[in-house]
Protein backbone atom coordinates (compact mmCIF):
# COMPACT_ATOMS: atom_id res chain seq x y z
CA UNK A 1 0.00 0.00 0.00
CA UNK A 2 1.75 3.10 -1.26
CA UNK A 3 -1.16 5.76 0.26
CA UNK A 4 -4.47 4.93 2.08
CA UNK A 5 -5.83 4.61 5.33
CA UNK A 6 -5.83 2.21 8.25
CA UNK A 7 -7.78 1.78 11.04
CA UNK A 8 -9.84 -0.84 13.43
CA UNK A 9 -12.81 -1.07 11.99
CA UNK A 10 -13.64 0.69 8.67
CA UNK A 11 -17.15 -0.31 7.69
CA UNK A 12 -19.11 2.29 5.78
CA UNK A 13 -15.88 4.84 5.89
CA UNK A 14 -15.83 7.38 3.51
CA UNK A 15 -12.40 8.75 3.29
CA UNK A 16 -11.12 6.49 -0.27
CA UNK A 17 -13.85 7.59 -2.25
CA UNK A 18 -13.39 11.45 -0.72
CA UNK A 19 -9.63 10.95 -1.07
CA UNK A 20 -10.28 10.34 -4.78
CA UNK A 21 -12.25 13.35 -5.29
CA UNK A 22 -9.29 14.96 -4.19
CA UNK A 23 -7.16 13.62 -6.66
CA UNK A 24 -5.34 11.09 -4.83
CA UNK A 25 -6.68 8.08 -6.62
CA UNK A 26 -4.05 5.36 -5.57
CA UNK A 27 -5.72 5.03 -2.40
CA UNK A 28 -6.34 1.75 -0.51
CA UNK A 29 -8.15 1.02 3.51
CA UNK A 30 -7.18 -1.78 5.01
CA UNK A 31 -7.88 -2.84 8.61
CA UNK A 32 -4.94 -3.69 10.93
CA UNK A 33 -4.73 -4.80 14.58
CA UNK A 34 -3.00 -2.45 17.14
CA UNK A 35 0.52 -5.29 16.51
CA UNK A 36 -0.10 -5.00 12.60
CA UNK A 37 -0.36 -1.15 12.78
CA UNK A 38 2.74 -0.41 14.62
CA UNK A 39 5.24 -2.71 12.63
CA UNK A 40 3.65 -0.93 9.71
CA UNK A 41 4.08 2.20 10.57
CA UNK A 42 8.07 1.23 11.56
CA UNK A 43 8.84 -0.36 8.06
CA UNK A 44 8.00 2.58 6.56
CA UNK A 45 7.17 0.87 3.03
CA UNK A 46 4.64 3.66 2.22
CA UNK A 47 4.54 7.13 0.47
CA UNK A 48 1.58 8.29 2.69
CA UNK A 49 -1.28 7.23 4.92
CA UNK A 50 -4.12 8.35 7.00
CA UNK A 51 -4.34 6.87 10.89
CA UNK A 52 -8.29 6.78 11.92
CA UNK A 53 -9.69 5.16 15.79
CA UNK A 54 -8.13 4.08 17.58
CA UNK A 55 -4.78 4.06 16.53
CA UNK A 56 -4.27 8.05 16.50
CA UNK A 57 -2.55 8.16 19.80
CA UNK A 58 -0.70 4.90 19.61
CA UNK A 59 1.52 5.49 16.48
CA UNK A 60 2.28 8.96 17.70
CA UNK A 61 5.40 7.43 19.53
CA UNK A 62 6.48 5.59 16.15
CA UNK A 63 6.85 8.54 13.46
CA UNK A 64 10.36 10.40 13.34
CA UNK A 65 9.26 13.47 13.15
CA UNK A 66 5.65 14.71 14.47
CA UNK A 67 4.76 18.17 13.68
CA UNK A 68 4.17 21.06 16.16
CA UNK A 69 0.39 20.09 16.23
CA UNK A 70 0.65 16.81 16.44
CA UNK A 71 3.39 17.61 19.61
CA UNK A 72 0.80 19.46 21.62
CA UNK A 73 -2.05 16.88 20.80
CA UNK A 74 -0.11 13.67 21.22
CA UNK A 75 -1.43 12.20 18.58
CA UNK A 76 -0.76 11.50 14.66
CA UNK A 77 -3.82 11.03 11.84
CA UNK A 78 -1.39 11.65 8.53
CA UNK A 79 2.32 9.86 8.04
CA UNK A 80 4.62 11.07 5.07
CA UNK A 81 7.47 9.39 4.32
CA UNK A 82 10.79 11.62 3.09
CA UNK A 83 14.21 10.90 2.68
CA UNK A 84 13.70 7.75 4.54
CA UNK A 85 12.06 9.51 7.28
CA UNK A 86 8.57 9.61 8.82
CA UNK A 87 6.76 12.95 9.53
CA UNK A 88 3.50 12.55 11.54
CA UNK A 89 0.93 15.36 11.37
CA UNK A 90 -2.37 16.13 13.14
CA UNK A 91 -5.72 17.27 10.83
CA UNK A 92 -7.59 16.26 12.84
CA UNK A 93 -6.82 19.94 14.96
CA UNK A 94 -6.75 22.23 11.18
CA UNK A 95 -10.28 20.64 10.03
CA UNK A 96 -11.52 21.20 13.79
CA UNK A 97 -10.67 24.30 13.35
CA UNK A 98 -12.32 24.77 9.86
CA UNK A 99 -15.65 23.45 10.89
CA UNK A 100 -15.99 25.75 13.88
CA UNK A 101 -14.99 29.14 11.66
CA UNK A 102 -17.55 27.34 8.94
CA UNK A 103 -20.15 27.38 11.40
CA UNK A 104 -19.35 30.95 12.87
CA UNK A 105 -19.19 28.76 16.57
CA UNK A 106 -17.95 31.28 19.62
CA UNK A 107 -15.78 29.40 22.49
CA UNK A 108 -14.49 32.27 24.46
CA UNK A 109 -15.92 31.91 27.98
CA UNK A 110 -18.36 28.66 26.69
CA UNK A 111 -18.39 25.72 28.89
CA UNK A 112 -17.16 22.60 26.42
CA UNK A 113 -18.26 19.41 27.01
CA UNK A 114 -16.32 16.63 25.00
CA UNK A 115 -17.45 13.30 24.47
CA UNK A 116 -14.66 10.55 24.54
CA UNK A 117 -11.13 10.48 25.23
CA UNK A 118 -9.10 9.05 21.81
CA UNK A 119 -7.08 11.01 19.39
CA UNK A 120 -10.20 13.26 17.88
CA UNK A 121 -10.94 14.39 21.14
CA UNK A 122 -7.29 15.74 21.91
CA UNK A 123 -7.19 17.99 18.87
CA UNK A 124 -10.66 19.14 19.59
CA UNK A 125 -9.72 19.94 23.79
CA UNK A 126 -6.82 21.90 22.33
CA UNK A 127 -8.79 23.99 19.68
CA UNK A 128 -11.09 24.51 22.25
CA UNK A 129 -8.68 25.60 24.85
CA UNK A 130 -6.80 27.93 22.41
CA UNK A 131 -10.09 29.75 21.43
CA UNK A 132 -10.58 30.54 24.83
CA UNK A 133 -13.00 28.25 26.38
CA UNK A 134 -13.87 28.57 30.01
CA UNK A 135 -14.10 25.13 30.99
CA UNK A 136 -13.49 21.68 29.64
CA UNK A 137 -14.51 18.66 30.43
CA UNK A 138 -13.63 15.33 29.00
CA UNK A 139 -16.56 12.65 29.55
CA UNK A 140 -14.96 8.46 28.70
CA UNK A 141 -16.63 5.44 29.73
CA UNK A 142 -13.56 4.33 31.38
CA UNK A 143 -12.61 6.97 33.60
CA UNK A 144 -9.40 8.02 33.73
CA UNK A 145 -6.64 10.78 34.31
CA UNK A 146 -8.08 13.44 32.43
CA UNK A 147 -11.59 12.48 32.05
CA UNK A 148 -14.89 11.85 34.13
CA UNK A 149 -17.24 9.20 34.21
CA UNK A 150 -21.27 9.86 32.74
CA UNK A 151 -22.69 9.75 36.02
CA UNK A 152 -20.27 13.00 37.31
CA UNK A 153 -21.32 14.60 33.96
CA UNK A 154 -25.02 14.55 34.49
CA UNK A 155 -24.52 15.45 38.15
CA UNK A 156 -22.12 18.15 37.60
CA UNK A 157 -22.39 19.51 33.67
CA UNK A 158 -25.72 20.19 32.69
CA UNK A 159 -25.18 23.61 31.96
CA UNK A 160 -22.97 23.01 29.29
CA UNK A 161 -22.56 25.46 26.37
CA UNK A 162 -21.18 23.19 23.59
CA UNK A 163 -21.70 19.77 23.33
CA UNK A 164 -18.43 17.93 21.04
CA UNK A 165 -18.97 14.11 20.30
CA UNK A 166 -15.84 11.93 19.29
CA UNK A 167 -17.03 8.50 20.69
CA UNK A 168 -17.94 6.29 18.46
CA UNK A 169 -21.21 6.36 20.42
CA UNK A 170 -23.89 6.54 17.01
CA UNK A 171 -21.82 5.70 14.66
CA UNK A 172 -23.36 2.88 11.80
CA UNK A 173 -24.32 0.52 12.00
CA UNK A 174 -25.76 1.50 15.60
CA UNK A 175 -27.17 4.53 14.71
CA UNK A 176 -29.98 4.65 16.98
CA UNK A 177 -27.85 5.01 19.96
CA UNK A 178 -26.62 8.30 21.34
CA UNK A 179 -24.29 9.24 23.62
CA UNK A 180 -26.09 11.57 26.26
CA UNK A 181 -30.20 12.90 26.09
CA UNK A 182 -30.06 15.79 24.61
CA UNK A 183 -32.97 16.89 26.86
CA UNK A 184 -31.34 16.98 29.68
CA UNK A 185 -28.81 19.80 28.72
CA UNK A 186 -31.07 23.04 28.74
CA UNK A 187 -28.24 25.59 28.18
CA UNK A 188 -26.79 23.75 25.23
CA UNK A 189 -26.43 26.09 22.36
CA UNK A 190 -24.31 23.90 19.91
CA UNK A 191 -23.69 20.05 19.09
CA UNK A 192 -20.62 19.26 16.85
CA UNK A 193 -21.09 15.23 16.19
CA UNK A 194 -17.80 14.15 14.21
CA UNK A 195 -19.21 10.74 13.78
CA UNK A 196 -20.03 11.12 9.91
CA UNK A 197 -22.04 7.68 9.54
CA UNK A 198 -24.62 8.03 9.70
CA UNK A 199 -25.02 11.09 8.14
CA UNK A 200 -26.79 13.06 11.14
CA UNK A 201 -26.32 10.98 13.84
CA UNK A 202 -29.02 10.50 16.59
CA UNK A 203 -27.07 12.87 18.92
CA UNK A 204 -27.73 15.22 16.13
CA UNK A 205 -30.61 14.69 15.04
CA UNK A 206 -32.31 15.11 19.21
CA UNK A 207 -29.91 18.29 18.86
CA UNK A 208 -32.58 19.66 16.11
CA UNK A 209 -35.83 18.54 17.14
CA UNK A 210 -34.89 20.69 20.21
CA UNK A 211 -33.58 23.70 19.04
CA UNK A 212 -30.30 23.65 19.01
CA UNK A 213 -27.43 23.96 16.35
CA UNK A 214 -26.15 21.09 15.22
CA UNK A 215 -23.21 20.27 13.07
CA UNK A 216 -22.57 16.96 11.17
CA UNK A 217 -19.53 15.19 11.17
CA UNK A 218 -19.02 14.66 7.19
CA UNK A 219 -17.77 18.29 7.23
CA UNK A 220 -14.77 17.57 9.18
CA UNK A 221 -14.10 14.36 7.50
CA UNK A 222 -13.88 16.02 4.08
CA UNK A 223 -11.86 19.00 5.11
CA UNK A 224 -9.50 16.52 6.90
CA UNK A 225 -9.04 14.47 3.80
CA UNK A 226 -8.06 17.48 1.91
CA UNK A 227 -5.49 18.27 4.22
CA UNK A 228 -4.03 14.67 4.64
CA UNK A 229 -4.04 14.51 0.19
CA UNK A 230 -2.39 18.04 0.46
CA UNK A 231 0.57 16.46 3.18
CA UNK A 232 0.86 13.84 0.97
CA UNK A 233 0.73 15.12 -2.75
CA UNK A 234 2.46 17.84 -1.97
CA UNK A 235 -0.25 19.83 -3.68
CA UNK A 236 -2.51 22.82 -2.54
CA UNK A 237 -6.04 22.39 -2.92
CA UNK A 238 -8.40 25.52 -2.68
CA UNK A 239 -10.68 25.27 0.15
CA UNK A 240 -13.50 26.13 -2.28
CA UNK A 241 -12.98 22.72 -3.32
CA UNK A 242 -14.52 21.38 0.10
CA UNK A 243 -17.74 22.93 -0.48
CA UNK A 244 -18.24 20.87 -4.07
CA UNK A 245 -16.50 17.78 -2.36
CA UNK A 246 -19.17 17.87 0.55
CA UNK A 247 -22.32 18.65 -1.86
CA UNK A 248 -21.69 15.29 -4.55
CA UNK A 249 -20.85 13.12 -1.56
CA UNK A 250 -23.97 13.95 -0.04
CA UNK A 251 -25.65 13.33 -3.36
CA UNK A 252 -24.41 10.26 -3.78
CA UNK A 253 -24.49 8.91 -0.20
CA UNK A 254 -27.80 10.61 1.23
CA UNK A 255 -30.75 7.55 0.73
CA UNK A 256 -34.28 8.72 -0.55
CA UNK A 257 -37.04 7.60 1.87
CA UNK A 258 -40.74 7.52 -0.06
CA UNK A 259 -43.45 7.37 2.25
CA UNK A 260 -47.28 8.17 1.67
CA UNK A 261 -50.36 6.13 1.63
CA UNK A 262 -50.84 2.59 -0.05
CA UNK A 263 -51.14 2.51 -4.05
CA UNK A 264 -49.99 5.93 -4.00
CA UNK A 265 -46.77 4.94 -6.34
CA UNK A 266 -43.87 4.79 -3.93
CA UNK A 267 -42.87 1.22 -5.55
CA UNK A 268 -43.63 2.16 -9.56
CA UNK A 269 -41.65 5.76 -8.86
CA UNK A 270 -38.88 4.14 -6.59
CA UNK A 271 -37.74 1.79 -10.15
CA UNK A 272 -37.82 4.45 -11.73
CA UNK A 273 -35.74 6.43 -9.50
CA UNK A 274 -33.42 3.70 -8.99
CA UNK A 275 -32.76 3.92 -12.88
CA UNK A 276 -32.19 7.45 -13.19
CA UNK A 277 -30.11 7.82 -10.18
CA UNK A 278 -28.19 4.61 -10.13
CA UNK A 279 -29.19 4.03 -6.56
CA UNK A 280 -30.60 0.25 -5.44
CA UNK A 281 -34.27 0.30 -4.97
CA UNK A 282 -35.47 -1.64 -1.70
CA UNK A 283 -39.32 -2.32 -1.04
CA UNK A 284 -39.61 -2.10 2.88
CA UNK A 285 -42.46 -4.63 2.39
CA UNK A 286 -40.82 -6.68 0.60
CA UNK A 287 -38.19 -7.31 3.16
CA UNK A 288 -40.83 -7.47 5.75
CA UNK A 289 -41.84 -10.77 3.55
CA UNK A 290 -39.02 -11.92 2.96
CA UNK A 291 -37.97 -12.01 6.69
CA UNK A 292 -41.08 -13.27 7.96
CA UNK A 293 -41.04 -15.74 5.30
CA UNK A 294 -44.86 -15.34 4.83
CA UNK A 295 -47.19 -12.67 2.86
CA UNK A 296 -48.23 -9.77 4.39
CA UNK A 297 -52.41 -10.71 5.07
CA UNK A 298 -50.65 -14.12 6.66
CA UNK A 299 -48.30 -11.85 8.67
CA UNK A 300 -51.35 -9.98 10.10
CA UNK A 301 -53.55 -13.42 10.64
CA UNK A 302 -51.22 -14.64 12.90
CA UNK A 303 -49.04 -11.99 14.93
CA UNK A 304 -51.99 -9.39 14.22
CA UNK A 305 -51.11 -5.60 12.96
CA UNK A 306 -48.84 -4.86 16.24
CA UNK A 307 -46.62 -8.38 15.09
CA UNK A 308 -46.32 -6.47 11.60
CA UNK A 309 -45.46 -2.82 13.05
CA UNK A 310 -42.59 -4.85 15.25
CA UNK A 311 -40.90 -6.29 12.14
CA UNK A 312 -41.48 -3.59 10.02
CA UNK A 313 -39.71 -1.17 12.62
CA UNK A 314 -36.74 -3.80 12.79
CA UNK A 315 -36.51 -3.95 8.97
CA UNK A 316 -36.74 0.04 8.89
CA UNK A 317 -33.81 0.31 11.04
CA UNK A 318 -31.92 -2.26 9.02
CA UNK A 319 -31.98 -0.25 6.08
CA UNK A 320 -31.68 3.24 7.91
CA UNK A 321 -28.31 1.89 8.26
CA UNK A 322 -27.52 1.82 4.86
CA UNK A 323 -26.36 4.28 1.78
CA UNK A 324 -26.98 5.11 -1.70
CA UNK A 325 -30.57 3.72 -1.51
CA UNK A 326 -34.20 3.88 -2.40
CA UNK A 327 -36.33 3.25 0.15
CA UNK A 328 -40.10 2.66 -0.54
CA UNK A 329 -41.78 2.33 2.85
CA UNK A 330 -45.22 0.59 3.94
CA UNK A 331 -48.21 2.95 4.13
CA UNK A 332 -48.00 2.59 7.85
CA UNK A 333 -44.60 3.05 8.79
CA UNK A 334 -44.82 6.14 9.57
CA UNK A 335 -47.07 5.20 12.54
CA UNK A 336 -44.19 5.01 14.69
CA UNK A 337 -41.64 7.81 15.18
CA UNK A 338 -38.76 5.76 15.97
CA UNK A 339 -39.05 4.18 12.58
CA UNK A 340 -38.84 7.90 11.06
CA UNK A 341 -35.96 9.20 13.19
CA UNK A 342 -33.75 6.33 12.15
CA UNK A 343 -34.50 6.87 8.44
CA UNK A 344 -34.10 10.28 8.40
CA UNK A 345 -30.48 9.97 9.28
CA UNK A 346 -29.01 8.73 6.23
CA UNK A 347 -32.07 10.10 4.05
CA UNK A 348 -33.96 13.08 2.58
CA UNK A 349 -38.05 11.85 2.78
CA UNK A 350 -40.49 12.50 -0.04
CA UNK A 351 -44.22 12.21 0.53
CA UNK A 352 -45.90 10.94 -2.63
CA UNK A 353 -49.43 12.72 -2.49
CA UNK A 354 -52.11 11.50 -4.26
CA UNK A 355 -55.95 12.41 -4.29
CA UNK A 356 -58.20 9.93 -1.82
CA UNK A 357 -60.38 9.15 -5.09
CA UNK A 358 -57.12 8.33 -6.75
CA UNK A 359 -56.14 5.38 -4.46
CA UNK A 360 -56.78 1.39 -4.12
CA UNK A 361 -59.67 0.27 -1.88
CA UNK A 362 -59.84 -3.53 -2.72
CA UNK A 363 -55.98 -4.78 -2.82
CA UNK A 364 -55.81 -7.92 -0.78
CA UNK A 365 -52.44 -7.41 0.20
CA UNK A 366 -53.48 -4.82 2.00
CA UNK A 367 -55.35 -5.67 5.46
CA UNK A 368 -55.70 -2.23 6.70
CA UNK A 369 -57.26 -0.70 3.49
CA UNK A 370 -60.10 -3.22 2.42
CA UNK A 371 -62.97 -0.70 1.89
CA UNK A 372 -63.45 2.77 0.75
CA UNK A 373 -64.53 3.43 4.07
CA UNK A 374 -61.21 1.84 5.87
CA UNK A 375 -59.25 3.72 3.19
CA UNK A 376 -60.56 7.18 4.16
CA UNK A 377 -59.87 6.25 7.69
CA UNK A 378 -56.98 5.53 7.20
CA UNK A 379 -56.10 8.43 5.32
CA UNK A 380 -57.50 11.21 7.75
CA UNK A 381 -55.20 9.62 9.89
CA UNK A 382 -51.93 9.19 8.36
CA UNK A 383 -52.04 12.45 6.09
CA UNK A 384 -50.68 14.67 9.03
CA UNK A 385 -47.54 11.83 10.15
CA UNK A 386 -46.87 12.17 5.92
CA UNK A 387 -47.07 15.90 6.21
CA UNK A 388 -44.61 15.91 9.39
CA UNK A 389 -41.78 13.74 8.68
CA UNK A 390 -41.54 14.92 4.68
CA UNK A 391 -38.61 17.22 4.14
CA UNK A 392 -40.19 17.01 0.11
CA UNK A 393 -43.93 16.87 -0.95
CA UNK A 394 -44.91 15.70 -4.62
CA UNK A 395 -48.14 15.31 -5.82
CA UNK A 396 -48.57 12.06 -8.34
CA UNK A 397 -51.73 12.16 -10.00
CA UNK A 398 -51.12 12.61 -13.33
CA UNK A 399 -47.78 11.37 -15.30
CA UNK A 400 -45.47 9.68 -13.39
CA UNK A 401 -42.50 10.89 -14.94
CA UNK A 402 -43.33 13.79 -14.56
CA UNK A 403 -43.41 13.26 -10.57
CA UNK A 404 -40.25 11.60 -10.76
CA UNK A 405 -38.98 15.31 -12.54
CA UNK A 406 -39.72 16.64 -9.31
CA UNK A 407 -38.92 14.35 -6.63
CA UNK A 408 -35.40 14.22 -8.56
CA UNK A 409 -34.81 18.14 -8.52
CA UNK A 410 -36.33 18.62 -5.24
CA UNK A 411 -33.57 15.72 -4.19
CA UNK A 412 -30.83 18.00 -5.53
CA UNK A 413 -31.98 21.41 -3.87
CA UNK A 414 -32.82 19.61 -0.32
CA UNK A 415 -29.65 17.30 0.08
CA UNK A 416 -27.12 19.68 1.28
CA UNK A 417 -29.31 22.14 3.17
CA UNK A 418 -31.22 19.60 4.83
CA UNK A 419 -28.53 17.92 6.30
CA UNK A 420 -25.76 20.72 6.89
Amino acid sequence: MKTGLIGQDLRGNFTQRVSNAFGLYDYEMKEMTPEETIQFVKEKKFEGINITFPYKQLVYDYVDIPSENAKKIGAVDTIVIKDGKSYGYNTDYQSFYYLIKRHNIDFKGKKILVLGNGGSSAAVQVVAKEMGASEIHVVDINESHGSISYVECFAKHLNSDIVINTSPVGMSPDISNAPIAMSLFSNCETVIDLIYNPILTTLGFNAQELGIQRVIGIEMEVAQTKYAVELITGKTICDDKIDEVIHDLLIEKCNIVLIGMPSAGKTSIGQILSKRLNKRFIDLDDVVVEKAKMPIPEIFAQSGEAGFRKLESMVALELSTLNNVIIATGGGTIKNKVNMDNLRLNGIVIFIDRDLDKLISSDPNRPLSSSKEALKIMHKERYPLYQKYSNVVVLNNEEMEKTVDEIIKAYHETATKAVI
